[in-house]
């Protein structure tokens, strides 16, 4: 995750640079149900309306939590399908924070209703996370639902009106690139507390639509929109929490971005990022799905590392044979491509891996979803890109 607001304060206001320290242990995004009342067109999970078999049982959710505890784990996103379509929703967030994890709630806001609001109330969620992709029509689309845009922003405001911190998530493709203004201003409108821009990732549905993905000179003018935005807001005072995800190119491209807006500080936000170090898959980042198996990350869903019925996750995630984990795990990635000659691998840590993989069948392969140019990256004008424009149709421009 892109930490857009901390930096962009940075260039603003300057401060010593210091080393970030070490998580005590991973996020882990737990889905916890697969069901859900919505079939998104980029769910990565590729969940429905129907009841999956083999799910963890309360006591099971509540020994693998104990190991994680123990572990140094110091994060729980419960997810889905849709978390709140599980009838122990409430019961296993209240002992999640009892235990003294941080707990947010990834939701598609729809099920957040009066009869309920009290209830997430009482959990104390320290972020709850709504999915919010485009204006109404664009949005129901996107979500396969007539009346999820006004459900969805309904819960916003009962979560607002509750005193809880809420935000809304993002997921830039084609067809919401031009509703993104329209988004952004929505952010004042009805108080956000943070926006979360996510990159499409090919994993799922999101796989199956990869051709939508957002073009790379959309995907620049999306995000130089959203650093000009932040930046406009911090200079009035407005400290909102914008973070991005899923293309870690967004942190060399800011250094882009800082060129023009704050030269004397390029130096020294470069060296932030590279203590930021990017890509944290298989690192810092875990999940745990709907039947206990481990992936090192969510959309690596077709990629298993154990099961916490048979093994402990402490043990799953310290075992260190498995080639794609000693692959995440090493520094510099095994990266190949124009990833293996970019002068900002340090910062970005090869990007999105499961995107190269599931274009090229290869774990270490660039990633077609970077939209740096070779000139920006460093890399001989000469190189071309070895999986991109064929394998998801995007415009090469300008690379």
């Amino acid at each position: 995750m892109f930490r857009m607001t901390r930096y962009i304060k940075t260039l603003m206001n300057p401060t010593p640079v210091r080393a970030i320290p070490k998580p005590s242990g991973p996020v882990v995004i737990w889905n916890l149900i697969r069901r859900c009342n919505l079939t998104c067109k980029h769910c990565y999970s590729i969940s429905a309306d129907i009841d999956f078999k083999g799910e963890l049982s309360t006591q099971e959710v509540y020994t693998v939590m104990d190991d994680l505890k123990a572990y140094g784990v110091p994060v729980l996103i419960l997810s889905g399908g849709e978390p709140l379509m599980r009838p122990d929703i409430f019961d296993i967030s209240h002992r999640a924070k009892e235990m003294g994890f941080y707990v947010g709630l990834s939701t598609n806001g729809t099920l957040i209703t009066e009869d309920n609001i009290d209830k997430i109330k009482a959990v104390g969620y320290d972020y709850v996370g709504i999915s919010i992709d485009g204006l109404e029509k664009t949005h129901d689309e996107f979500r396969q639902k007539k009346g999820a845009f006004r459900e969805s922003m309904h819960a916003v405001a009962l979560c607002k009106q509750a005193g809880i911190k809420v935000g809304l998530r993002f997921t830039l493709t084609q067809d919401n690139y031009p509703e993104l203004p329209a988004m952004l201003e929505m952010l004042d409108e009805h108080d956000i507390d943070k926006f979360y821009l996510s990159h499409l990732n090919y994993s799922g549905r999101g796989g199956r639509n990869r051709k939508r993905d957002a073009w790379y000179d959309m995907t620049r003018d999306a995000m130089t929109l959203l650093f000009n935005h932040c930046h406009n807001e911090l200079q009035r005072g407005i400290e909102r929490e914008y973070v991005t995800g899923n293309n870690d190119a967004d942190g060399p491209f800011l250094i882009e971005w800082a060129k023009e807006h704050y030269p004397d500080q390029v130096d020294a936000l470069t060296e932030r990022l590279t203590n930021w170090g990017g890509n944290s898959s298989g690192v810092n980042i875990s999940n745990i799905d709907n039947l206990g198996t481990v992936h090192p990350d969510t959309f690596w869903w077709d990629y298993n590392l154990g099961n916490v019925r048979e093994t402990p996750f402490s043990e799953i995630w310290s075992e260190t044979k498995d080639p794609l984990m000693q692959g995440f795990r090493q520094h510099p990635r095994p990266v190949k491509g124009r990833c293996a000659e970019c002068k900002f691998l340090n910062i970005c840590n090869g990007n999105t891996r499961v995107r190269a993989y599931n274009i090229s069948r290869d774990f270490w392969e660039e990633d077609p979803g970077c939209y740096l140019t070779n000139e920006e990256i460093g890399v001989v004008e000469s190189m071309p890109r070895r999986v991109a424009a064929a394998a998801i149709e995007i415009p090469v421009n300008n690379l």
